[in-house]
Order: structure tokens, then C-alpha cells, then sequence
């Protein structure tokens, strides 16, 4: 499993989609991010991170369904998509600008014709603005090969991006696998269960945007040891 064949990508489906946008704070670009999934989602959904801003407010004008986390982290929203979710497909994406809702067909269009359960974006065959320019951005895109790399030895797939927060999932599969993690490390988390649960992961080129507002809140040196953590624990898990 591993790069989705253009031909599968584009066979005619069918099916629901609901389109999860992970906010906090977002004020500057959620009616851009509402307005750019609207062609691509059956239902879109806003979920806030207790925004102090007018984010909430904002994506309520536009006809997004709004809900808060229970505070904990962008892990803690996710589980909420899944929970709230209407569509046969939920797609995971950010409200900063650097994903392209254009993609979304991509990652859904498998996984509503039954071949996947599953498909991830990946910034490697795809291209990616933000991944390069620093050492920390160095280290964090590193980590992720060897994270990617592990998890392809485990589970005998051949994944480049287990990292990117842009992806799809069946509604069915979310909800029958277990989450926990609270933080970015939510997205191997996300991975490794569904492989271990016997879903079919692939993945498919999208292309991340340097972010149009905010800075990355994945601070490498203060998080890398719970990114190490989170992978031992789910590849040791039976």
C-alpha cells in the first residue's frame, strides 16, 4: 500500500463527506478555509480549540457546523471529528492556508470507491513550502522519515508522510480504532491503528502552502520525545 494509482483516484464515487477544519485562533483565515471546502464536503465542520477570537463566530456566518474540543490539543479535536461526523468520509484540514482544499477529491475519491480506508497527503511526492529553510525545520522533517520508515518496516507498506495533518478516513474505520494521543502526534497514532486494525492506508501528492497567518505550534526539541514515545507504544502494541 502506498501511492494511489491516478486512474483509481478518479473514478466516479459515491457518498458523503464531511470536512473537518482544525481552528484556535484562526480568525485572519477561517472564511477563506470555510469558502475553499465548500465544493468538496457534504457538511463542513469547524473544530475550535476555545478560540479567544472571532473564529467561532466567523465560520457560524459562513454555515459551518461549530464545536469545541474538550480542550486538550488538536488530538482531542480530531476525536471529536470523528464523533461529530455526519459523511461516510471525514477529511482532516488546516484553517492557516497551507493546505489546498482542491486536494480533497485525492484523498476522498478512494476511499468512497471502496479501496481504501484511508489515505494521507503526503508532502514528499507532493511538494511542501514549509518543510525546509532552518535546522528545526530540518530535525522535524527528519524525525518524520524515520517515524514514516518504522512504521512501513512494521506493517510492510510503503508510506512517505505520516506526519501531514491533510488526510481522509472512512467514518466506520475512525470510529473502530482507538485514539489517544492529545497532540500533533495524534496523525502516527492515527496510522498505526489502522494498520493494526487491518484498514488499508494509502496515500496521495498534495502540495502544503507556506501558512498564511500564525506559526507551527510543533516546537521540535520540547516535543520530540513524545513523537518517540507515541511510536514505540503503537508499534508494540498488539
Amino acid at each position: 500500500m502506498g501511492d494511489i494509482p491516478l486512474n483509481t483516484a478518479n473514478n466516479k464515487t459515491s457518498g458523503t463527506v464531511s470536512v473537518a477544519i482544525m481552528t484556535r485562533n484562526e480568525e485572519t483565515t477561517v472564511e477563506e478555509a470555510v469558502r475553499g471546502v465548500m465544493p468538496y464536503g457534504d457538511e463542513i465542520l469547524v473544530i475550535d480549540g476555545h478560540s479567544t477570537d472571532r473564529t467561532r463566530e466567523i465560520a457560524e456566518s459562513l454555515g459551518a457546523k461549530v464545536f469545541l474540543d474538550d480542550g486538550h490539543g488538536k488530538g482531542d479535536g480530531i476525536r471529536k471529528a470523528i464523533e461529530v461526523a455526519s459523511g461516510d468520509v471525514v477529511v482532516f484540514i488546516d484553517a492557516d492556508g497551507s493546505h489546498d482544499p482542491a486536494d480533497i477529491p485525492k484523498l476522498t475519491a478512494p476511499i468512497l470507491a471502496g479501496d481504501y480506508d484511508m489515505v494521507v497527503g503526503s508532502r514528499w511526492t507532493g511538494g511542501s513550502d514549509e518543510l525546509g529553510g532552518d535546522i528545526g525545520k530540518f530535525i522535524r522533517s527528519t524525525g518524520s522519515s524515520v517515524i514514516t520508515l518504522a512504521i512501513n518496516y512494521r506493517w510492510g507498506v510503503r508510506l512517505t508522510d505520516s506526519q501531514n495533518g491533510l488526510r481522509a478516513l472512512s467514518t466506520r474505520a475512525g470510529r473502530a480504532i482507538t485514539l489517544t494521543e492529545n497532540i500533533f502526534t495524534i496523525e502516527q497514532e492515527m496510522i498505526m491503528e489502522c494498520l493494526r486494525r487491518g484498514f488499508r492506508v494509502g496515500e496521495a501528492p498534495t502540495h502544503e502552502y507556506k501558512r498564511k497567518a500564525g506559526e507551527s505550534q510543533i516546537v521540535v526539541w520540547k516535543m520530540a520525545y513524545r513523537y518517540v514515545w507515541s511510536l514505540v507504544k503503537g508499534l508494540l502494541k498488539k
